[in-house]
């Protein structure tokens, strides 16, 4: 049996226990037919490290994720945190980690399968065979940037306001991750922003420019962010790679992740720099939220956190084929007509959260033989 995968599960709140414990499945099914053990660390992450402790986020569960291979989150959050302050609520957590693991860039990719074609509001001929990739930078940029605020004017009118900054490293490092995904796709990248009116927006122009001659095999385009988020919904498939920054790049995954019919569907992963042997710290995600209203009722859809769980095996674990096994099955049990409520079609019967990752588990040992 190979070495062990260092990995540490943080459940979090809502759905989030569900649909790890489908990861679960998965990853024993590895350890049993694939000669691969996970060393598993598990751990409190946002509203319920709150409750448990008074912070979204200990500080031993932070040295833990320093440690491992790789983090696997299931979601944060809920209203039943609404009025806890803000360094406490769920979201710092996860903010925590990203920060301090130092999680520069984002990967969304949106893929639309051939079995949910229908499932998306946007006509069939527009998102079949759609697979877009997002990069999103993540550290810094609006959501970081000082100063930012409430302050009370001297005539006594408020107002708030936040600083959208970025340093040319923290440009050029997630634009040349951009340019090495678009170079292993189709060679095209598409860089968005708003030089237009933004002077953040022509520095982000100017860098990704200069850099561009590096890859000589990829396509460089621009694009400001509102054409992109119109673009998306009128002819998505013109895109291949998008790199862009913290904000922007919050708004239109989410657009392109609707894109393909349900947000239970989409994984992301979130790498940080790679260190002399070629190691980067990493935490895997699926896109969807906490959904509260659905907790605990066996209801969740869990794709979305297993087909994380195989980006996890293609960037930490250089585990491809694996991570090719884990799409293609769920491809299959989607073709065979299995549907969890989310993705159901008329006609249909919605399965739970445990029957959908015993499929997939299942349609894993049928591939394997």
């Amino acid at each position: 049996m190979s070495a062990n995968k260092k990995l540490l599960i943080l459940a979090g709140d809502g759905i989030g226990p569900e649909v790890m414990t489908q990861v679960g499945r998965v990853t024993d099914w590895m350890a049993k037919k694939r000669t691969v053990s996970f060393d598993v660390t598990e751990g409190l992450v946002g509203g319920a490290c709150y409750d448990a402790h008074g912070s979204a986020l200990t500080d031993e569960t932070m040295a833990d994720a320093m440690s491992v291979d790789a983090v696997m989150l299931g979601a944060v959050g809920g209203p039943k945190w609404d009025n806890v302050a803000r360094e406490h609520r769920p979201e710092a957590g996860l903010l925590r980690l990203r920060k301090e693991m130092d999680l520069y860039a984002n990967l969304r990719p949106a893929i639309v399968f051939d079995a949910l074609v229908e499932a998306s509001t946007l006509k069939p001929e527009i998102v079949q065979g759609l697979d877009i990739l997002i990069l999103r930078e993540l550290t810094a940029g609006v959501y970081f940037g000082e100063p930012r605020g409430i302050e009370t004017l001297p005539d006594g009118s408020r107002r708030g306001f936040d600083t959208q900054v970025y340093t040319d490293k923290e440009i050029e490092r997630i634009a040349r991750l951009g340019f090495e995904m678009a170079g292993k796709r189709t060679g095209r990248l598409m860089s968005v922003e708003k030089a237009n009116v933004m002077e953040s927006g022509v520095f982000w122009r100017e860098i990704v420019s200069g850099i561009a001659g590096d890859y000589p095999d990829v396509e460089l385009n621009h694009m400001y962010a509102d054409n992109c988020a119109m673009q998306l919904v009128r002819n998505p498939k013109q895109f291949d790679v998008i790199v862009t920054d913290n904000l922007f790049g919050d708004i239109l995954s989410d657009c392109a992740a609707m894109l393909t019919g349900s947000l239970g569907m989409l994984p992301s992963a979130s790498l940080g720099e790679a260190d002399e042997s070629g190691r980067r710290r990493a935490m895997y995600e699926p896109v969807h939220g906490s959904a509260p209203d659905i907790a605990g009722q066996d209801l969740a859809n869990p794709i979305a956190t297993i087909l994380s769980f195989a980006m996890c095996l293609r960037y930490s674990f250089d585990m491809s084929d694996d991570a090719d096994l884990i799409e293609q099955a769920v491809q299959n049990v989607l073709g065979a007509g299995l549907r969890t409520a989310d993705i159901v079609s008329d006609g249909m019967t919605a399965i739970s959260t445990t029957a959908m990752g015993e499929a997939i588990v299942a349609e894993m040992e049928k591939l394997t033989g």
